[in-house]
């Protein structure tokens, strides 16, 4: 029997299967034996017994993240607060670089724009060709503006604890997700979702709610690719000066002169540079 993996608890993994029942599954040992590991949104086939079964086989991946651990991705809804908590641009590119890696359209959601209108963000992403939009989760009850890139779809929410992610979940699903609040004294969000679930829209397709982020690496490509994945930077691709410019150091940059008359953020490029010499710095045996 086919079915999707809608949550993993434990060891133990909820399977949607095509007659609708979710079946509690164990991974079969073979999976451990060789190091592969059932992720959510995975595509599966199973034998069950009653209520319960095993995952026999993890049909093949359109794409992978590694955290959070998913699978099957078509979407990344990357959750920005305009305020409280400060909007980190950094981790907001370094997600969306992991979604270009992983050929996954990113869509960048700012939330809490009844606290701030968030124009900054929106003007920074807006001029990289990203769809960008803005809601204010707590006080839209139907968050219409999203709804229609999310029908027939499955898409990851992610961002940082405190940005509104559950709230606005719990607005598309119908779900009561535990929300959290944000801490006075150090300014950023509690932690309240603890572990990765796929969740059915009403109106087609589905949602994943991911633990909030608070670290992760770009992994699986170099330095010298880095430029693919800034859409604002791949475009400029060869007309530098030096042919393989890695936009840092070299006279004569188109790059570096669109940063100086603002045709660039200056947030993006700082990201940039700081993801170049984070990837610099691994070693190829790691």
């Amino acid at each position: 029997m086919k079915g999707k993996i809608i949550k993993g608890i434990g060891g133990f993994y909820y399977v949607k299967a095509a007659d609708n029942t979710v079946y509690e599954c164990k991974a079969r040992g073979i999976f451990r034996k060789d190091g592969i590991k059932p992720y959510i949104g995975d595509d599966v086939e199973i034998e069950t017994d009653g209520e319960k079964g095993s995952i026999k086989e993890i049909l093949p991946r359109r794409n992978s993240l590694i955290r959070p651990p998913v699978a099957n991705i078509d979407l990344i809804v990357i959750v920005a607060a305009a305020a409280n908590p400060e909007p980190n641009l950094f981790m907001l590119d370094k997600l969306l670089v992991s979604a270009e890696i992983n050929e996954i359209t990113p869509i960048i959601l700012i939330n809490k724009t009844d606290i701030k209108d968030g124009s900054e963000i929106f003007s920074i992403y807006k001029e990289t060709g990203y769809t960008v939009l803005s809601v204010c989760a707590a006080q839209d009850k139907t968050l219409s503006c999203l709804i229609p890139f999310l029908e027939g779809k499955t898409a990851a929410f992610a961002g940082l604890s405190g940005v509104g992610k559950s709230t606005i979940l719990n607005t598309l699903t119908g779900n009561e997700l535990e929300t959290g609040s944000v801490s006075e004294k150090i300014k950023r969000g509690r932690h309240t979702t603890r572990h990765v679930e796929l969740m059915e829209l009403k109106s087609g397709g589905h949602v994943l709610d991911t633990p909030g982020f608070s670290s992760f690496e770009i992994s699986g490509i170099k330095s010298g690719e880095l430029y693919k994945y800034f859409p604002e930077i791949r475009r400029l691709s060869g007309m530098c000066r030096f042919k393989g410019c890695s936009h840092i150091n070299e006279p004569d940059c188109t790059v570096k002169e669109h940063v100086e008359n603002g045709r660039i953020a200056v947030s993006r490029y700082e990201s940039y540079k700081e993801l170049y010499n984070q990837l610099r710095n691994v070693k190829e045996w790691e």
